[in-house]
């Protein structure tokens, strides 16, 4: 077949350029799901409703982690089963992971709705903010379905080659959600919960699209529905794989919780809003960096499944260099107009550019270490080494960031809250660079080695 003979075949960069804009689109548009309804809000309403989208942020991250889990996982297991030739195993992980995703959408919405009092409570609302919180989660609760669904076959739509049409489901969601927001939030005044009743339609109009895809598009893989009986060796595979990015989502839901309440306990409400935009802002620019993730995770899952070892180290080298080159961007753009970032969210609060300006400066100043590490990350989930996948995944969000927001802030106040996140990335950087080094040394073995077969 053409797709996956080009995998195989074409030239490495050439692969990357014509995969990375597509997903790069997709991303970009994805991250301003929280991007736009943030502005719509923090114009329109003000900078305490935009402290409560904050505190529900760790939600969605938990909503997200789960569209990893089988949307990552499936779509790994998809390229390499399709690698190996093995593409009646290949739809039925689709049939599989299409089951896990209804049955986990369920199953977190039920428990979110029941617990959602205490979580935003952990998550950090005050009574200040409680309100705009609920009304946002309460109105986004029937929409979880659409969301874990849609992103999660949109994956599998990447995985398979499909990179324009994953790309334009994307612009489809994002687009109708920025017309939404439009209608709820302007139109009838609805506040935050006319941003919540935006972003459920939006995805369901990008679940709905994917679906059709699969049932009667032009996919490499069917969605049949004689391949949805659940096989526990079939959910094992997507799980180990689709495990490293979950626990990732898991725990930066559970950091953003701790951070926010760090940034009350040492600020205020207006410092939770302030995270909220550089959380924004941090995320546009990690998910470009996920954009090369998304370019390079079919090739290298790919070629390593049909052990073409040349070409997956080829392919992790210049997917190191794009991903760098995006976060050194993101950097010099960040801290040259950190006001103007905090004014496109609210340009009204003094408080709110005061916090922000200084919170963007500190919390990237070494967003320019980012690229390399997430890029390693994925390398090592795309070839099947979930467990240090997962280390890596976790390192900087999770095993070094933790301790620092304990005890930065003892000693620098706020700006402590805002410093523990490049000290974690410095730290961690410098314990990836070990495992790549480690690897380097692996893929050259496993080169040597086909070689002397052949």
């Amino acid at each position: 077949m053409r797709r996956t003979h080009e995998l195989g075949n074409e030239k490495i960069g050439l692969l990357i350029k014509k995969f990375y804009w597509p997903a790069f689109i997709s991303v970009s548009v994805s991250a301003l799901y929280n991007i736009i309804d943030r502005i719509f809000i923090g114009q329109v309403v003000g900078a305490e409703a935009l402290s409560g989208l904050s505190i529900i942020f760790p939600i969605m991250l938990i909503f997200m982690a789960f569209g990893m889990l089988f949307g990552v996982g499936t779509g790994v297991q998809v390229s390499i089963r399709l690698g190996e030739n093995k593409h009646e195993m290949a739809e039925r992980t689709l049939g599989n992971g299409f089951t896990m995703m209804l049955l986990v959408s369920v199953f977190i919405t039920v428990a979110v709705y029941f617990t959602k009092d205490y979580l935003l409570q952990i998550f950090g609302a005050t009574k200040e903010t409680l309100q705009y919180a609920d009304e946002y989660l309460l109105f986004l609760l029937p929409g979880i379905i659409f969301q874990v669904v849609g992103f999660s076959l949109n994956n599998v739509v990447r995985s398979e080659g499909n990179a324009k049409i994953a790309m334009f489901t994307m612009l489809i969601s994002a687009g109708s959600n920025i017309v939404f927001d439009a209608i709820f939030i302007l139109g009838f005044n609805m506040g935050v919960k006319g941003a919540a009743l935006a972003t459920v339609f939006s995805m369901l109009l990008m679940a709905v699209w994917v679906l059709f895809h699969f049932l009667n598009g032009n996919s490499l893989v069917k969605l049949r529905f004689s391949y949805m009986h659940l096989k526990s060796s079939i959910v094992w595979d997507i799980v180990s794989i689709g495990m490293a990015p979950f626990a990732m989502q898991i725990a930066a839901s559970f950091v953003q919780g701790m951070l926010n309440t760090q940034l009350v306990k040492y600020g205020n409400d207006i410092a939770v809003a302030a995270n909220g935009i550089v959380m924004s802002i941090s995320q546009m620019i990690l998910m470009s960096v996920v954009a090369v993730n998304m370019a390079i995770q079919p090739i290298i899952g790919f070629n390593f499944g049909a052990r073409n070892f040349e070409r997956v180290k080829e392919t992790l080298y210049k997917g190191i260099v794009f991903g760098s080159i995006i976060a050194v961007l993101g950097f010099i753009v960040v801290q040259a107009f950190p006001g103007a970032i905090v004014k496109m969210f609210n340009d009204s609060d003094i408080r709110l550019y005061e916090i922000g300006t200084r919170g963007l400066r500190i919390a990237m100043s070494v967003v320019f270490l980012i690229g390399f590490q997430v890029v390693m990350g994925n390398y090592f989930q795309s070839t099947g080494n979930a467990k240090l996948a997962m280390f890596i995944s976790l390192l900087r969000q999770v095993i070094v960031l933790i301790p620092m927001l304990i005890i930065l802030p003892r000693y620098f106040g706020l700006d402590g809250v805002w410093l523990s996140m490049p000290v974690a990335s410095i730290i961690s950087a410098i314990i990836v660079t070990y495992f790549f080094r480690k690897e380097q040394v692996r893929l050259a073995e496993l080169i040597d080695s086909k070689e002397k077969l052949l």
